[in-house]
């Protein structure tokens, strides 16, 4: 009993209006995550290598963020300001041609209206320690707040689930420098 007394984050699903294994709060590779999805299977693979992912049969998007960027993996234009705000706040920046009255930037800010689910998955960073890929943590549903600028739009996202403490300690110190 007394090791069930230090689990301070559970499980959730998504609550998504279709099928789909993803846990809030638990790590996945990206190829689970599109697996999960259902964008990789046996008989095709996605080619998605950005930091979204919109599934238009699902009306879903994802969003991949990796919190600590260096110059050696990312060019100056992929260099995203993406960060925690607080446990429920998280600040993302679009794709760099996305303004606020493109099509994009119209469905980011419109997403609630049209039933839209934006999920969010983070990870520190691309490697850890060992040098292994990171694995990213589901952060679950967000929901549009508010924004500034464009190209790219800085889009301040509400999560519908708190960041948990396990990775809330190391993304803070991350957002304060």
């Amino acid at each position: 009993m007394r090791k069930l007394s230090k689990i301070n984050y559970l499980e959730n699903d998504l609550n998504l209006p279709y099928s789909c294994p993803i846990k809030i709060h638990s790590r996945y590779t990206r190829e689970q995550i599109l697996s999960a999805f259902e964008q990789n299977t046996i008989n095709k693979k996605s080619s998605s290598r950005e930091g979204v992912l919109n599934m238009k049969d699902k009306n879903t998007e994802l969003l991949f963020v990796t919190l600590e960027k260096t110059e050696d993996k990312y060019s100056p234009t992929t260099m995203y300001d993406d960060y925690a705000i607080s446990e429920k706040l998280f600040h993302w920046q679009s794709q760099n041609s996305t303004k606020p009255d493109s099509i994009k930037g119209l469905s980011y800010i419109n997403h609630q209206k049209n039933n839209k689910n934006i999920i969010l998955f983070v990870r520190e960073s691309n490697h850890n320690n060992e040098k292994k890929t990171m694995t990213y943590v589901c952060l679950g549903k967000c929901f549009y707040k508010s924004h500034y600028g464009a190209q790219p739009m800085s889009i301040i996202w509400e999560l519908e689930n708190e960041i948990p403490p396990f990775l809330w300690k190391n993304i803070a110190k991350m957002s304060v420098g």
